[in-house]
């Protein structure tokens, strides 16, 4: 495994110990990693972020355009998903600090503020109503472990009213309305569903202990795995943005891209089989991109290299083991637009 001695090789003790856990099965006790632990604060990853962290637990706007261009809640979201990936929960007072920013700024009814509006229906125009405007800020809670937290569910229990009958996400919904859905954001079997906002509720789902599980998290992933498109350079986007090496922009194409290294770790935390046939081509694709090192180059950002390289090895792990669960939504070759030659 040549990959072995460039991953452990690398500058970060977060990489260093999620690689020795996870790939290498190392246990707490272990004196290599509870070394690097102790030395994981140190980390220019963490060190970098923390030092923009407000003085109320978010992270704002202005001082942290290296991480987003978006509003506090939003952005504040977005470090608490670099830290949970990274190995960080309810136990750091500064993730503390910030899951309590972000359950401060919640609404009565579970969901958090529409990014710069005031929700009065009769009012204001365009979306009341949106998925990913309680889906973003909700990841980077349940990232940290807080999906168990009342307030959470309160969250979960909004983003399922929002459900559609076929089990995707709709963009959202305006004057009583669904909205219409952008050719690249179509759900191959899903007359309204929103590939974007169903992949953001989705990604919070299988990071809870419970509902990862669920027929409802299952369906939207059948959905999902509906969709036939294998994109080589979208591959590992997810992780790169959360590394801060990609811009963190837009709410309704938050999960725009079709990331199949973030899709197959969704699959093995919902329990999808390499037994189904789409999990097993998505397997193969990308076992055929890596490279003669045992990496995956990603080209634009090469420092994301290692880290989408452990990223994938620790899915193609787990997702071996997997035997829990498959389905036979029939596959539609992935067409963005209708390309019917018109008749005038």
């Amino acid at each position: 495994m040549i990959w072995i001695p460039l991953l452990l090789s690398d500058p970060s003790p977060c990489l260093r110990v999620m690689v020795l856990k996870n790939l290498l099965d190392r246990d707490e006790k272990d004196s290599e990693v509870k070394e690097l632990l102790n030395f994981r604060n140190e980390d220019p990853l963490i060190i970098n972020l923390l030092q923009l962290q407000a003085s109320n637990g978010g992270w704002d706007t202005f001082g942290s355009k290296i991480i987003s261009s978006g509003d506090s809640i939003y952005t504040t979201s977005l470090a608490l998903q670099r830290l949970g990936y990274l190995g960080f929960g309810s136990e750091n007072p500064s993730v503390q600090k910030a899951a309590e920013f972000l359950f401060s700024n919640q609404q009565k009814d579970g969901s958090w503020p529409m990014p710069g509006k005031k929700q009065r229906e009769d009012e204001e125009l365009g979306y009341q109503k949106m998925p990913v405007q309680t889906a973003i800020p909700l990841l980077g809670l349940v990232m940290c472990g807080y999906a168990k937290d009342k307030r959470a569910e309160k969250a979960f229990n909004w983003l399922n009213e929002l459900r559609l009958e076929d089990g995707a996400w709709p963009v959202g919904i305006s004057a009583g309305n669904y909205g219409g859905i952008a050719g690249y954001r179509r759900i191959s079997h899903s007359r309204w569903g929103c590939r974007s906002n169903t992949l953001a509720v989705l990604s919070c789902l299988a990071y809870h202990p419970q509902k990862r599980k669920s027929n409802i998290a299952r369906q939207a992933l059948d959905l999902l795995l509906g969709t036939d498109m294998k994109q080589r350079s979208s591959l590992g986007f997810f992780v790169a943005r959360i590394l801060g090496l990609e811009r963190s922009i837009g709410r309704i194409t938050f999960m725009a891209r079709f990331d199949i290294a973030h899709l197959l770790n969704l699959c093995w935390r919902i329990g999808a089989s390499i037994d189904d046939e789409r999990v097993s081509e998505f397997v193969e694709f990308i076992k055929g991109e890596q490279g003669p090192f045992g990496m995956w180059d990603y080209s634009s950002q090469p420092k994301a290299t290692r880290w989408i390289t452990y990223d994938l090895l620790n899915s193609l792990k787990q997702i071996d083991i997997n035997k829990e669960w498959f389905s036979l939504e029939p596959r539609t070759p992935f067409q963005s637009y209708d390309t019917r030659k018109r008749i005038y």
